[in-house]
């Protein structure tokens, strides 16, 4: 992040105010277009750089192993697009859950009666497989999981990455694919990161019955914000007037908005029970913006979480005990 909003920064003291368009450009390019041979989307699929939502994850023996039980157990889904394309994702169908051949599920073979589903969305220059320790445990305790691509991500590098905004609404169709397949599902949502961002735009969007509840961890509040943040906290730069320029530069070219992609505005009109959870030490998504998707939230049951002294991504390894007793009671009460 540091790179990609230094580069632009660059571009406006070089170009001044007529290259405000150009650095624009360049920002967009460098933090949103995997496409773009130096973007970070780009270099983290390439395996150059982690990217800072992943680098928690490094050196964790325990998501090594679930990567490779992942990487055995997961099956390709897609998800139709009204303009004709396709989204990539994977899932894992809990044990006793037989697939029929016209693609739903086999109820006379099957003998699960659980009927959860665990949809997981990952992090900003992440992959769904960043989750797999989640995935895991979840497919242990009987869920079936469906983990996504975000735009602009692994299989999905072929779209313009949009910080959990089109994602959401993406969000909404694979919630509405778990449906058809299993009309009696019982779904939750759970985002870290940007991931978390994305679950909470999606609590305000017409979500099928079917999803029961959320979780996210450590989302933030909107993507002009944390850019804002970055450019503050990192370069010590106003963020007006390089973010309007990056921002028209979004509009134009991958139909949204920084301000628009908005957690706020999201859980302002959720409606299921939802559970936040971030870190006091989280210095990359501050920990003050908690409070503020918390309180517009208009859940008539929400629930919050802190871990003291945990960073950004890293409240599951803060008290790894603590947080799946957390996270499973709310998804046992509600499921």
């Amino acid at each position: 992040m540091i790179g990609i909003l230094g580069a632009a920064a660059a571009g406006v003291v070089a170009l001044g105010g007529t290259g405000l368009a150009a650095a624009g450009n360049a920002l967009f390019d460098l933090a949103l277009n995997p496409r773009a041979p130096r973007s970070i989307l780009a270099r983290a699929g390439a395996g150059a750089s982690a990217g800072v939502d992943t680098a928690v994850f490094a050196g964790d023996p325990a998501r090594r192993e679930a990567r490779l039980w992942f990487d055995e157990a997961k099956r390709p889904v897609e998800l139709p697009l009204a303009d004709g394309g396709v989204l990539h994702g994977w899932r894992v169908l809990a044990p006793g859950v037989v697939p029929s051949p016209d693609g739903g599920r086999d109820d006379g073979a099957s003998t699960d009666d659980l009927h959860r589903y665990l949809i997981l969305c990952h992090g900003y220059s992440g992959r769904p497989s960043d989750l797999a320790r989640e995935a895991r445990a979840a497919h242990a305790a009987g869920f079936s999981v469906l983990l996504p691509a975000a735009r602009g991500h692994e299989r999905n590098a072929d779209r313009y990455a949009t910080m959990g905004c089109l994602d959401a609404r993406d969000l909404v169709g694979w919630a509405r694919l778990v449906a058809s397949f299993d009309p009696r599902a019982r779904i939750a949502l759970y985002g870290v990161s940007m991931g978390g961002a994305e679950v909470m735009m999606a609590s305000g969007l017409d979500l099928p019955d079917q999803v029961r509840c959320i979780v996210e961890d450590c989302g933030y509040t909107s993507a002009w914000d944390e850019c804002e943040v970055q450019m503050g906290q990192l370069l010590h730069l106003p963020a007006r007037p390089l973010l309007d320029a990056a921002d028209a530069v979004c509009r134009a070219r991958a139909g949204f908005s920084l301000r628009e992609a908005s957690a706020v505005e999201g859980v302002r009109r959720a409606r299921v029970p939802m559970l936040f959870i971030h870190g006091s030490a989280d210095d990359f998504v501050p920990f003050g913006m908690l409070d503020r998707v918390f309180e517009a939230c208009a859940s008539p049951v929400r629930e919050r979480a802190v871990f003291e002294g945990a960073g950004h991504g890293a409240c599951s390894y803060a008290d790894p005990a603590r947080y799946a007793a957390l996270v499973g009671g709310f998804l046992d009460r509600h499921l």
